[in-house]
C-alpha cells in the first residue's frame, strides 16, 4: 500500500499535468500542508496552507489566484507563529482524493478535501481572516 507522501507525489503529477487555467495544484499543496504539518512543519506552511484554504472556499478564488496571493505575502518576510493544530484534520485525506476517478470526480474530491481540512481548523479561521484582512486587503 503506498504511503501518503507517495499518493501525494503522484497527485502532484496529476495536478501538475491538469489542463485547467484554475491550476488545482494550488489547492491540493494548500491541503496537505496544512493537514500534515506537524512539530518539524515549518510554520509559514501552515499559515499559507490556511490562508489558501480560506480564499478559495470562502472566496472562490482559484489556485493561480492563491499562488499570487502567496506571493505577495511572501514578499513582507515576516515570522509566523504557528498556528493550533487540532487532532483531527479533516476525514477526507489524501488516499481519498487519489482513489476517486480522475478527471471531474477527482477534481471535485480535491475541493471536498479541501473543505475537510478548512472545517477542521476552525479554531484558526480568526487568525487567518485576520491576516487576509490586514496584509492582503481581501475582505475589509
Amino acid at each position: 500500500m503506498a504511503s501518503d507522501i507517495d499518493l501525494f507525489h503522484e497527485l502532484l503529477f496529476y495536478t501538475l499535468a491538469h489542463p485547467s487555467p484554475a491550476f488545482i495544484h494550488q489547492h491540493a499543496v494548500d491541503a496537505f500542508a496544512v493537514q500534515t504539518a506537524d512539530d518539524s512543519t515549518k510554520p509559514i506552511a501552515v499559515v499559507f496552507g490556511l490562508l489558501g484554504l480560506y480564499l478559495h472556499l470562502e472566496f472562490g478564488l482559484t489556485g493561480r489566484q492563491v499562488q499570487q496571493a502567496h506571493m505577495e505575502l511572501a514578499r513582507f518576510r515576516k515570522p509566523y507563529k504557528m498556528p493550533v493544530l487540532p487532532s483531527e484534520r479533516g476525514a477526507i485525506t489524501v488516499a481519498d482524493v487519489m482513489a476517486a476517478e480522475a478527471g471531474a470526480e477527482r477534481d471535485a474530491r480535491i475541493d471536498e478535501w479541501c473543505a475537510s481540512v478548512w472545517e477542521a481548523f476552525a479554531i484558526c479561521r480568526a487568525e487567518t481572516v485576520d491576516l487576509v484582512r490586514r496584509e492582503l486587503h481581501i475582505g475589509q
